[in-house]
């Protein structure tokens, strides 16, 4: 994941953020399309103690290469998941306020295990501007 801020807006429920999750140590794509499992994120106003929001993530075709930046959506990446992809939509309470926030990516695989993504990706979200 990258480690620049995301820029959004106060209110709004797009852009999609799209994740792609791979093994720090091997470099290779984490598989997402196993029966069962889940992805979620979770959302949080840096240095907070509880949760904002948490917003289901859903497996997407592609592997995205971490050099180029290219996705492969040849096989096996022509899979859901099976490249470490996935997207998230924006709830409608997630974006309520302005600050910086803070999220996490965890996955449940379908035996019950979790891996949580050690790196937090960092969002700034600035206030609406008023048309009243």
């Amino acid at each position: 994941m990258a480690t620049s801020k995301i820029q959004l807006v106060q209110g709004d429920t797009r852009p999609q953020v799209i994740f792609a999750l791979t093994d720090e140590t091997t470099g290779a794509a984490i598989d997402l399309s196993g029966v069962g499992t889940t992805i979620r994120m979770l959302f949080r106003e840096v240095a907070a103690d509880s949760v904002k929001a948490i917003m289901v993530c859903y497996p997407i075709p592609g592997y995205r290469d971490p050099e180029t930046g290219d996705i492969d959506f040849s096989a096996p990446y022509d899979v859901s998941g099976r490249g470490g992809r996935c997207v998230m939509n924006w709830s409608a309470d997630a974006l309520d306020t302005a600050g910086e926030f803070e999220s996490e990516v965890e996955v449940t695989f379908g035996d019950g295990s979790i891996q949580t993504g050690f790196k937090l990706q960092k969002y700034t979200v600035r206030e609406q501007i008023n048309d009243d």
